[in-house]
């Protein structure tokens, strides 16, 4: 045990993409870390424990936790960050299918918090993130995804359970919801030809948003049972078409200058 009275964190998912930029973006707040995932090499700095394994396993969890608290000795916050996609029709998804996505998205969460939560309840106090995602609340023709839906709108109703259950212990659970995020794991060029799709900021969101939105988690003592949308509104409504309206539209509108100013502010 390092016993030097840095704060630790917990981060699923955490050898690439939304979860590599959550390691680093806690050891840059001066945090040790503990990251896991299924593949994950071992890290130089001493501030990093790596735990590698398949987190739909309860097994796994036990050795993250275990591992966190031999190497440092305390637990402050857990991340719930790994997760699978697959978008298919419905009627196409297997067995195979559902037992990967509920194994991953919600009995990963579900095995490694309820340990996390019970060595909290010890200490008094921690922090719960879960990652959950607008699919989940706004559903596209262009990406059936229902099992995601499922499984993801499982972690938000939990997170707010959760939340209401352990307030009384100190424990705040909060959960950030992403909508069209840019990572490293996806060719740039995939995410072409989505003007339609877009959110009404009219474009994908980076990986430092996410892992800005949950830092900012971590420094509001005061929110708790929170859905933190990180989606460029997507959550809130759709722009629709990219086009300017016409002009005998606007003026009948009386809103002529308004609408042609965040038109001119929105195009390139």
């Amino acid at each position: 045990m390092t016993g030097n009275g840095r704060r630790v964190a917990i981060i699923t998912g955490g050898s690439q993409g939304i979860g590599a930029h959550l390691v680093a973006g806690y050891l840059g707040r001066g945090w040790a870390v503990v990251a896991n995932a299924r593949t994950i090499r071992p890290s130089a700095d001493p501030g990093v424990l790596t735990v590698e394994g398949d987190i739909a396993k309860p097994a796994t969890a036990d050795r993250i936790v275990e591992g966190a608290l031999e190497r440092f000795g305390r637990i402050d916050t857990l991340v719930n960050n790994a997760g699978v996609f697959v978008s298919k029709p419905f009627t196409d998804y297997t067995a195979a299918d559902y037992a990967l996505l509920t194994g991953v998205n919600l009995g990963g969460f579900f095995w490694l918090t309820q340990r996390v939560i019970a060595e909290m309840v010890r200490r008094y106090g921690g922090h719960v993130v879960n990652v959950s995602a607008t699919l989940a609340e706004i559903a596209s023709s262009h990406a059936p995804s229902v099992l995601a839906a499922l499984t993801k709108g499982g972690l938000a109703a939990a997170t707010r359970s959760l939340a209401v259950e352990y307030a009384s212990r100190g424990i705040r659970v909060n959960a950030v919801s992403p909508g069209t995020i840019q990572t490293p794991v996806y060719r740039a060029d995939g995410y072409e030809g989505l003007s339609d799709q877009l959110p009404p900021l009219g474009r994908v969101g980076q990986v430092g948003d996410v892992v800005a939105g949950v830092l900012f988690l971590e420094s509001s003592p005061y929110i708790t049972g929170e859905i933190l949308h990180i989606d460029g509104g997507q959550a809130a409504g759709h722009l629709g078409p990219r086009s300017r309206l016409p002009e005998q539209r606007l003026a009948r509108c009386g809103q002529a200058e308004v609408v042609s100013s965040v038109e001119a502010k929105r195009l390139p």
